[in-house]
């Protein structure tokens, strides 16, 4: 934030800054910059007066930090488990010969328009066999294609394997159209699992900062660096439990219990969303995971419990 980046040294400020003023004393060198943060800022208080005007804190990410969606904005969320960043890196590794294979064929395709226009050739001459032509386009693709699936069923495999003994093993259920989660290792003091309904916000009660669409009343809390079981089912119809960054996306079917193993390699927030059509409000029932310390996570259990 721009306000973070004041001079330490013995400079007296006002107690109270306009945004000109936190600008001016900024960090920021760039006579330009300054003068478009500043116009932006007056574009907002417009906005602002007239009554349509997002949040500051938005209005602060979106102009200066560059870190709210933006559009034709392409790309993966930052990983946060190894599974994700395996699909990443499978991701990467196909698109590589991707950008190959098509470099070629188009140098193939223009190649041939070029050399055998019919000014150049007014005599065509007719090939009906080639040996050594055949041998390539069978061995090349053939290879490539071997170069592709060998990390495929790797990565396929890995994401099918369950832990043995997992630190925690919680349940997901689908509901129209909302989450419950179930903590079956812990007992809440009225000697029963561990549970809670997870219903989003509505976008009237969010608070400065939070996500439209994307915030949850109770977050699934789970620790960092620690091996968990997740089962997931759904109570009525079919949901999916999907989350990105941790690169997890489960189907919930009624009647039937399906299991992943999640590992969440550093403390954070992640977002997701329910990713199987549901019914009316199926783009309103979000998942949000929420990984801390262990130290953190045993105090989260020990209030819940109580």
């Amino acid at each position: 934030m721009l306000w973070k980046h004041y001079n330490d040294t013995n400079v007296n400020l006002p107690e109270e800054l306009s945004f000109k003023d936190i600008v001016e004393h900024s960090f920021i060198i760039d006579e330009n910059i300054k003068e478009q943060i500043l116009g932006l800022n007056k574009i907002y208080l417009d906005l602002i007066s007239n009554g349509t005007g997002s949040s500051y804190f938005v209005y602060i990410l979106d102009t200066y930090g560059h870190i709210v969606a933006e559009p034709w904005q392409l790309g993966f969320q930052d990983a946060a488990s190894p599974m994700m960043q395996g699909i990443m890196d499978l991701h990467h590794d196909i698109f590589f010969f991707l950008i190959l294979i098509l470099v070629f064929v188009l140098w193939i395709l223009v190649g041939a328009l070029w050399h055998f226009h019919y000014k150049k050739n007014p005599i065509p001459q007719r090939i009906v066999h080639g040996t050594t032509i055949e041998i390539l386009w069978t061995i090349f693709p053939s290879l490539i294609l071997m170069f592709i699936a060998i990390p495929s069923f790797a990565l396929l495999y890995a994401m099918d394997e369950v832990v043995v003994d997992p630190a925690i093993t919680m349940k997901a259920i689908g509901h129209q159209w909302y989450w419950t989660y179930e903590y079956s290792d812990y007992n809440s003091s009225d000697e029963e699992s561990l549970t809670f309904d997870s219903y989003m916000i509505p976008e009237d009660d969010l608070e400065l900062g939070q996500l439209r669409l994307l915030e949850v009343d109770n977050r699934l809390v789970v620790p960092a660096n620690s091996h968990l079981r997740l089962l997931v089912t759904s109570a009525d119809v079919l949901h999916s439990w999907a989350v990105p960054s941790l690169g997890v996306k489960c189907d919930a079917v009624p009647g039937r219990l399906n299991q992943i193993s999640i590992l969440v390699q550093r403390e954070g927030v992640y977002y997701g969303q329910c990713s199987e059509i549901c019914g009316t409000n199926h783009a309103f029932m979000p998942i949000v995971v929420e990984a801390l310390s262990l130290k953190d996570y045993c105090d989260w259990v020990d209030i819940q419990q109580f």
